[in-house]
């Protein structure tokens, strides 16, 4: 165990607090804050205590909490919203930065419009008894190099006062505030390591902070607000980012191998905190825990690694015999039949669980069949999947992407090499079949992800930083078009025939459009579809499933791995009758 880094920083709203309360009786104070709103209105009385008339708003998407906090939103019959265009951010950056308000407002006339690089929103409401006012929503933003010498324009604090005693001149200067501070020393902590050449660099790189909490559920599905969560995000992939420079690979490889990233981030109990060290997976315990035993048609929640053994077990066949980078069993099993063989795979990222439930429960059906030729991966990456569990505990609706790649830190479908732990099973699968059709169920995350210190929307993923519904690709060789399409619209046939998926698909189609446009896909039977050729993988065709399933429990789970199921029936279904 080597510590990096072990720092405290001043909690900024104590520090305005103490500053503002003395000498400032009959000032006018507005400041953005990364705090939730009790500790917000709580600050504002002590202040009002003191002589000093103070709004205390939230730094971390301000549209939303205006729309929250202040604006009147009893009787509104129409809004619009011109929203920032900054030319060191994407033209739809403060766009998205306003989701879900569109959802949030259902039934009110909302138009968006571009507006100027002013960091303004500017709102006009209408309301139903005639009145119609105008208001202004700042977002404060700082523009600076960021871990890759990046122009990044990213939130932060913000201080605004006015009739300070004595006659001294007024303040409206940005703020860096604590969750800043901790997120940038972590950053600079592990970039000035002296990491050398060989991978991976570590077995475990803990980064625990210890920081003021912003967590609200919002009434839109899955949807909240977090700055939590957004923090474990943003230090995860700014991590990975350094790391991918250090060893002189471009920005996103996901083959870098720099061992596990592990951020845990969890309220602060005294001063906020950051403490960085790497840990051996030595000195771990059995992160998997005991977990419930469940019916998997009713699961409410991911199984437990032992249940996934036990469950393809009872299934029969050849085991696929594998291990995951800390000696985890991968599952897996092949059986041989005559008809055209397919290979499904579940759990490759471990943080989008529906697949892994999906694909036991397809498999129970599929088998009935003594000639289907099959093999099965419910999950790919069970150290993952381990750490998801683990990180759950404490907070469990977080998208945890720490729990995404493995214990090597690199997604395992990019892999090479000799040692291939994790992979080998699908490699396996894939040769001993020599199947044409490879069914990967993923996830994706069910509410918006965001990295707030690096610019706000997630480098390398935009089109994934809100929900869109399920969601189907299909990646072919080339010759291989055709065959591929015909396959996505029997799925989506097939799909079509479940209400509340399209009930589920309508809303978060409509918010998506709202925020981020038409996006690059097609919307078949009420599924969004994007198709095309890659010849990375070893089948012709390759059916990779979407559910916004990260983190989702209860009926909305047993929604998703029922939707998975589905899609695995009918695409093996298809493949088995155009093959014959």
């Amino acid at each position: 165990m080597t510590v990096l880094l072990d720092r405290e920083a001043p909690r900024t709203l104590e520090a305005l607090l103490r500053d503002l309360s003395r000498d400032h009786r009959g000032a006018v104070v507005e400041a953005w804050l990364f705090e939730d709103g009790e500790a917000r209105r709580t600050a504002e009385e002590e202040l009002a205590a003191a002589g000093v008339s103070a709004r205390l708003r939230s730094g971390y998407k301000p549209l939303l909490h205006a729309f929250l906090e202040e604006i009147e939103t009893e009787g509104l019959a129409a809004a619009t919203i011109r929203y920032p265009v900054h030319p060191a951010a994407v033209p739809d950056r403060f766009l998205l930065e306003a989701y879900p308000v569109a959802a949030l407002l259902d039934g009110v006339d909302l138009r968006f419009e571009p507006g100027d690089e002013t960091l303004r929103y500017r709102v006009t409401l209408a309301y139903r008894d005639g009145r119609v006012l105008t208001t202004e929503v700042f977002a404060p933003n700082h523009l600076a190099l960021d871990h890759l010498g990046v122009a990044s324009l990213s939130p932060t604090g913000w201080l605004r006062v006015t009739g300070r005693f004595g006659g001294l001149p007024d303040l409206d200067e940005r703020l860096e505030t604590e969750v800043e501070a901790l997120f940038r020393a972590a950053v600079d902590a592990v970039q000035a390591r002296p990491w050398g050449s060989d991978e991976p660099y570590f077995e475990r790189l803990s980064v625990a902070v210890e920081a003021p909490a912003v967590e609200r559920t919002l009434p839109f599905h899955e949807e909240g607000v977090s700055l939590h969560e957004a923090l474990h995000e943003d230090l995860y992939f700014t991590l990975l980012e350094v790391f991918q420079r250090h060893s002189g690979r471009p920005v996103g490889d996901r083959g870098l191998q720099p061992g596990q990233i592990v951020p845990e981030i969890r309220t602060a109990s005294a001063a906020p905190r950051v403490r960085v060290e790497t840990v051996p997976f030595g000195d771990l315990a059995d992160e998997a825990g005991d977990w419930p035993e469940q019916p998997l048609e009713t699961a409410a929640a991911p199984p437990s690694i032992a249940q996934v053994h036990r469950e393809l077990a009872a299934l029969g066949g050849q085991p696929i015999l594998a291990r995951s980078r800390q000696g985890r069993a991968v599952p897996g099993l092949i059986r041989p039949g005559s008809r055209p063989a397919v290979v499904i795979t579940g759990g490759q990222h471990a943080n989008e669980t529906t697949g892994v439930v999906g694909a036991l429960r397809a498999a129970r059906v599929l088998l009935q069949d003594p000639e289907l030729h099959l093999a099965l991966i419910p999950l790919e990456n069970p150290d993952g999947y381990a750490l998801h569990r683990r990180l759950c505990r404490d907070n469990p609706r977080h998208m945890h992407h720490a729990a995404r790649y493995t214990a090597l830190g690199d997604d395992l479908e990019y892999r090479t090499g000799a040692e291939l732990y994790e992979r080998a099973a699908r490699q396996q699968a894939i040769e001993r079949t020599g199947a044409q059709l490879h069914i990967n169920l993923h996830g994706y995350p069910a509410h918006e992800w965001t990295r707030p210190f690096t610019g706000y929307l997630p480098r390398g993923f935009e089109m994934w930083t809100i929900p869109k519904g399920f969601f189907l690709i299909l990646r072919h060789h080339p010759g291989w078009e055709e065959p591929g399409m015909a396959l996505i619209r029997a799925i989506t046939r097939r799909l079509a025939r479940i209400e509340p998926l399209l009930k589920l698909n309508r809303a978060q189609l409509a918010a998506y459009g709202a925020h981020a446009g038409a996006g690059p896909f097609t919307v078949i039977d009420g599924i969004p579809c994007l198709i095309g050729p890659d010849e990375r993988h070893a089948p012709p065709l390759t059916l990779i499933t979407e559910y916004p399933d990260e983190t989702i429990y209860g009926d909305g789970f047993v929604l998703g791995h029922t939707v998975q199921m589905a899609t695995v029936l009918a695409a093996v279904e298809h493949h088995a009758a155009v093959m014959a």
